[in-house]
């Protein structure tokens, strides 16, 4: 069956055009050059415009303050213990990973003039619908309630960095002179009741597979129950989600068959795909509708990337992925022993890769020495780094475009592989959270292992080539290193519920690293008692003293402050943005 795809069309010209105030003297108003008014969009191509633009942002761009600068890249990996910044770090990007930063960081405010402009976008949507009578009732609901659910989103990303933030209706707008508004309300109820009626109202399946659908919402009132410790509200909402839900285009929610499936553009929109934000390359864009959290990643250097080599993976993330003789983590232990790497040796050194066992997903997250590197080529080591001394010496690999596909999936650096905000792993995962914290033990095992045997699979390991020399020859049925994924087998009853609670966390970090989702986890994980600080602060030690030759003065005296850092600042510039009557509106986080 032909399906259509829901392109991520910039529509900025239609931000803030609909809340325009009535004139008694008509014949006074004109309009703008270059704005569009209400009457052309009150039809029914013109609210599926608006409706569209507000999707467009989903990507990162196209709206004020929407650039890889205010990235969820900058803002969570380079801020957890997955990566570093990696390439040559600047001031601004470094402070984020050692903790200095403070309100008065530019990509803070970026990133809160980004996520509040695609807010008044859905809201844009909302204040449109009731004018527009040529939809039928089924498409205004259907209209509605996509619109709430991307104000949702929006929100639900905004709550995240700062937790306190206003929540924005389409009642609120410049012409109502109520801009204004405080933070110091809950947020979490509303963004619920955003997601609730999504819930009640999207139909299961869409002829767009871009578009979110009923199980999406579903799946993201989860993931906001599970930031509230709402384990017994979500508890039975995943459960439903599992057994029934489907992707947008009506495929029952699995895992995909082989973990890089997830990664791939000729795999997308497979039955893992909860809800994914659609890129496009060579659409007329010159690029800039591809995926922009991730676009500045991948070698310097080498031919699989022509930009900076940001975000690279940290020795931490590479260790967690030894495994004991069972093939299951070393979760307490991984940091004792470094997996074998170049750092300090030069491309043309001799160099043997780690022979010890590993999970087999380490090779599809990360980028290492004499390993095949996609259908690119063995990965040479430092010929692919731009600076070893301040990002170590690893490359990442999610999101990167395979050579033979490269002129369908890349341009100007962007590729149009999706990226995933929830993903079918990611449900089983909180499935087994919840389960841990207020179910059985022997279920939460059940559904790790599910995630655990799609990496044990030897259909999924790396292999190596048939020619070293000529990659896109294809590949051999060996696997590029010693690769061995084990299944639990009661341990999480037989040791209880505090190793089967750090189970869940460690797998969690395995399956989804380097896809933006870690420094979150951990902020939830924390619930004000300390976890986030004490790992983190052990990682910082960690990694500037185990490693040979890394040198990364930004990050002597690198810190991460409990009861501050698990929240990003307000920034500065909203604060006094919302000065009302003398006093400011916003109130800051603790701490900044």
């Amino acid at each position: 069956m032909k399906r259509n795809y829901l392109k991520p069309i910039l529509t900025g010209c239609l931000v803030s055009l609909l809340s325009l105030s009535a004139c008694t003297e008509e014949y006074l108003e004109k309009q703008p050059i270059g704005s569009i008014s209400e009457s052309t969009l009150a039809n029914k191509s013109g609210i599926k415009g608006v409706l569209i633009g507000a999707y467009s942002l989903l990507d990162g761009v196209g709206a004020t303050g929407g650039s890889f600068w205010s990235s969820p890249t900058v803002l969570s990996s380079m801020a957890s213990d997955d990566a570093h910044v990696g390439t040559e770090p600047n001031g601004l990007l470094a402070s984020y990973e050692a903790y200095t930063h403070d309100p008065t960081s530019s990509s803070t405010n970026e990133r809160w003039q980004f996520l509040y402009a695609a807010v008044q976008r859905t809201n844009d949507v909302l204040r449109l619908l009731p004018k527009v009578t040529e939809l039928t009732a089924d498409e205004a609901a259907q209209t509605k309630a996509e619109a709430i659910f991307l104000r949702g989103v929006y929100h639900f990303e905004a709550a995240k960095l700062w937790r306190n933030v206003p929540f924005v209706d389409e009642s609120i707008g410049y012409d109502a002179g109520n801009y204004n508004v405080s933070n110091t309300d809950p947020i979490w109820p509303k963004i619920e009741a955003d997601f609730k009626y999504a819930a009640d109202n999207l139909t299961p399946t869409k002829s767009d597979v871009g578009r979110a659908n009923k199980w999406a919402a579903k799946a993201f009132l989860a993931k906001v129950y599970l930031f509230q410790q709402k384990f017994t509200e979500a508890k039975p909402l995943l459960a439903e989600i599992i057994a029934s839900g489907v992707t947008s285009n009506g495929k029952k929610y699995a895992l995909a068959e082989q973990y890089f499936d997830n990664f791939r553009t000729d795999k997308k929109h497979g039955p893992e795909a909860v809800f994914t934000v659609q890129m496009s390359v060579y659409d007329g864009a010159n690029g800039s509708n591809g995926n922009a959290a991730d676009m500045y990643n991948g070698p310097f250097g080498g031919p699989p990337s022509c930009c900076y080599g940001w975000l690279q993976p940290s020795f931490d993330l590479v260790n967690a992925y030894q495994t004991d003789a069972n093939g299951l983590p070393l979760i307490d232990s991984y940091n004792k022993n470094l997996v074998t790497n170049d750092q300090g040796l030069q491309s043309s050194a001799a160099f043997t890769p780690y022979a010890g066992t590993l999970d087999a997903r380490l090779d599809w997250v990360v980028g290492r020495r004499g390993i095949p590197y996609l259908d690119w080529g063995i990965h040479p080591g430092m010929a692919w780094i731009r600076q070893q001394n301040t990002g170590g010496p690893y490359s990442v690999i999610k999101n990167i475009a395979w050579q033979a596909r490269i002129a369908t999936d890349r341009e100007n650096a962007n590729t149009n592989n999706p990226y995933s905000l929830i993903r079918f792993a990611d449900v089983l995962l909180w499935a087994a959270e919840v389960e841990v914290e207020i179910g059985s033990l022997a279920q939460a095992e059940a559904y790790v292992n599910q995630i655990r045997a799609r990496a044990a699979n030897p259909a999924g390991f790396v292999k190596k080539y048939i020619d070293n020399a000529a990659p896109l020859k294809g590949f051999t049925n060996e696997p590029a290193a010693n690769y061995k994924v084990g299944l639990y087998t009661g341990q999480f009853v037989q040791k209880g519920k505090e190793f089967a609670r750090e189970a869940v966390r460690f797998e969690r970090k395995l399956e989804l690293a380097l896809e933006h989702h870690r420094f979150f986890d951990l902020q939830r994980y924390d619930n004000g008692t300390g976890y986030m600080a004490t790992l983190l602060n052990n990682y910082l030690k960690y990694e500037a003293a185990v490693p040979k030759y890394f040198n990364q003065d930004y990050m002597k005296g690198a810190f991460f402050t409990k009861g501050k850092n698990e929240l990003y600042p307000i920034p500065q510039a909203q604060i006094d943005l919302s000065t009302t009557e003398g006093k400011p509106t916003l109130k800051q986080n603790p701490g900044y």
